[in-house]
């Protein structure tokens, strides 16, 4: 969730400064509103997008390395299950959800505000005129003057030449439903509070509105005769968010800039094709994203583990796929040479071929649906899928690894099994390989990994296709 919220950010935040520095000063008054209200909500929308052919462009692990399986060698099998972890998720999540929680009360709370102020101005109106869906009211003592969806507020104490003027102003704002766009932004500001760029929309499409039903009055009247009215006048204004007010003492300056501004040539619209690179950047970014993380764990790792792991998943190194090979240069890079030598044993050596591939395998990272564990049928994500089936795993693990096999086999401290296998397009699961400092630990691993139920298989372009992982497993033995 996290990752969704920083990318919609950032993208929105690309998206206005492309309005601030190409759009914002050309006349194309309703190319621009389109481009305001659009952005955000295509913001919202690209985070979730995953274009499979951008995803297999980028390498990709060739297995899934499974979180790690920690068994205590002083303890049977079946004491042995590891109490749940997520338990501190949970609190995390909780205490986001709490946070997130005040932030949409204190929103729906400002909202709930302007709303009562508002509906008081309903309340002590007076109706002037109605015509066919359009209501103008008068509101007693005021020179207030704004518009609220289909009605017009104009104060008492304003002269019949001022009226008349705001009237063809504000009658633009309710043809054009400027209260839509400001009510849409509203939404957005009370779900997503905490995201300061919904503010900024929010006010540039604002003064949009207004640059609109300037531009639709000066049509009948004259433009110096419309600048002396601007200038002159001072109306009393509500703080409202949601309202189209006709004085606006902040942007009053920039209305006037923009009426005098000479019309924006056609050729100029052509800068509204910057989106469309754009939006294939962001696609290409999204769908390739999840390939560049690793997860903590993996980061963390000792130069010996690193090692460790690149034996137990490829072996000698010998007919390895391309993604194979890269992702090993890609380890490798962390690993000094000293460690290469005092850790491998090969050393130095250590060499990867590449080979083609034909059997079918996908790897784990660019899977469009994953492998489904027993139990783990109702969510709904991959994300979610996979923490499922690590626990499941780990569980099924701890309750039937023989860890007594440690003591009988006279062995101390940490040893790690890696086991390789993968999901097949069956279901099923079929053994590639497995190491570990002693044979009978590594024939318990295969045995274990073996007694795994069947599973939905995972899916690629709507086909069952293989998935291969490698389950690191450490048990620890008491001197």
């Amino acid at each position: 969730m996290l990752q969704y919220i920083l990318h919609t950010i950032a993208f929105q935040l690309i998206f206005l400064l492309v309005y601030e520095l190409f759009l914002k000063k050309e006349t194309f008054f309703s190319y621009n509103r389109a481009y305001l209200l659009l952005t955000p909500v295509v913001s919202f929308l690209l985070p979730l997008i995953k274009i499979p052919v951008l995803q297999e462009a980028v390498p990709a692990e060739a297995f899934v390395m499974l979180p790690e399986v920690l068994l205590t060698g002083g303890k049977t099998a079946a004491q042995n299950e590891i109490p749940a972890t997520a338990a501190p998720e949970t609190i995390e999540v909780s205490w986001w959800l709490l946070v997130y929680g005040a932030g949409l009360l204190f929103s729906l709370g400002i909202f709930f505000q302007k709303y009562k102020v508002l509906k008081e101005l309903f309340a002590n109106q007076t109706v002037l005129l109605r015509k066919e869906n359009i209501k103008i009211v008068e509101v007693p003592k005021s020179k207030i003057a704004f518009t609220f969806y289909e009605t017009i507020f104009l104060g008492s104490d304003l002269s019949e030449k001022e009226r008349k003027q705001i009237l063809s102003h504000e009658m633009v704002h309710v043809r054009q439903r400027h209260t839509l766009d400001l009510l849409l932004f509203e939404f957005l500001r009370i779900v997503f509070w905490f995201n300061p760029l919904i503010y900024i929309y929010q006010s540039r499409i604002s003064t949009l509105h207004e640059y609109l039903a300037d531009a639709g009055v000066v049509k009948n009247v004259k433009k110096q005769e419309y600048f002396q009215q601007l200038l002159n006048s001072a109306f009393n204004t509500e703080d409202i968010s949601f309202i189209n007010q006709f004085f606006n003492h902040s942007i009053i300056k920039k209305r006037i800039v923009m009426l005098q501004k000479t019309r924006s040539r056609s050729i100029s619209k052509f800068k509204f094709l910057i989106i469309l690179p754009l939006m294939m950047a962001m696609l290409t970014y999204v769908s390739c994203s999840e390939d560049q993380v690793r997860s903590e764990e993996e980061k963390e790792l000792t130069a010996q583990e690193k090692i460790e792991r690149i034996e137990a998943i490829f072996g000698d190194g010998t007919n390895l796929t391309s993604e194979e090979r890269k992702e090993i240069q890609e380890i490798l890079k962390t690993v000094s040479s000293q460690d290469l030598e005092k850790y491998s044993k090969r050393g130095q050596k250590m060499q990867v071929q590449n080979s083609p591939s034909g059997t079918g395998d996908v790897p784990f990272a660019v899977i469009e649906e994953v492998p489904i564990f027993p139990g783990c049928e109702a969510l709904d994500t991959n994300e979610a899928r996979k923490k499922c089936m690590s626990d499941k795993i780990n569980a099924f693990v701890n309750q039937n690894f023989d860890v007594s096999l440690g003591k009988a086999n006279d062995l101390n401290g940490i040893n790690r099994v890696y086991v390789q296998f993968k999901i097949t397009k069956n279901g099923t699961v079929e053994i590639l390989g497995a190491r570990a400092p002693h044979p009978a630990l590594k024939e318990e691993a295969v045995r274990v990994i073996n007694l795994l139920p069947e599973m939905q298989p995972g899916k690629q372009g709507g086909e069952n296709v293989n998935v291969l992982y490698t389950l690191p497993i450490t048990l620890k033995i008491g001197e």
